[in-house]
């Protein structure tokens, strides 16, 4: 009887599974803006939840995927200094902010296409003994503006939902 089940459930998920998934991974997206800030961004899983708005000390938004060892998303906007690029402002940036890390190790550095153009850098390091990783989206919206997100957690878990963090680096536009 089990085996019967079984059968059956592969039969309907063969027979309507290419139309479901889309359904259903459409069904599950939600967006974030705020009064605060002055883009809109879009999370394909609800799994992404809000835990920090920006308000007077600190301004950017903070998300969780489940809690922050399996993703933690920062997102903040940032003034770029006259004849500066997005290259030399993300190479600057990882290292006033990222390289004092324990373990760090540079990973690769690729341009990104999206709504909003830029670059990504990816980077590993040890935390309280464990293997982390840290890829963070340099999008740049005009040449005094680029939107920084960084994404941090454990290293086989971040690599697992790298296709959520480029949709939601994709996703970012301006209001």
């Amino acid at each position: 009887m089990r085996s019967l089940i079984v059968f059956f459930g592969f039969f309907l998920l063969a027979a309507f599974g290419s139309a479901a998934p889309y359904v259903h991974i459409r069904a599950q997206e939600h967006s974030y803006t705020s009064a605060k800030v002055n883009y809109v961004v879009d999370f394909p899983s609800p799994t992404w939840h809000l835990i920090g708005e920006p308000d007077d000390i600190h301004q950017h938004a903070e998300f969780v995927y489940g809690d922050r060892t399996e993703g933690y998303l920062r997102i903040r906007k940032e003034s770029v200094e006259e004849g500066l690029t997005v290259k030399e402002f993300a190479h600057r940036d990882q290292d006033q902010k990222e390289r004092f890390r324990p373990g760090y190790v540079d990973g690769k550095e690729e341009p990104f296409n999206g709504r909003l153009d830029g670059l990504t850098m990816s980077f590993e390091y040890t935390q309280a003994g464990k293997a982390m990783a840290g890829r963070t989206y340099y999008l740049q919206a005009d040449s005094h503006t680029v939107y920084v997100l960084r994404f941090t957690g454990m290293r086989d878990k971040l690599s697992r939902i790298r296709n959520q963090t480029d949709l939601i680096a994709r996703s970012l536009r301006l209001k």
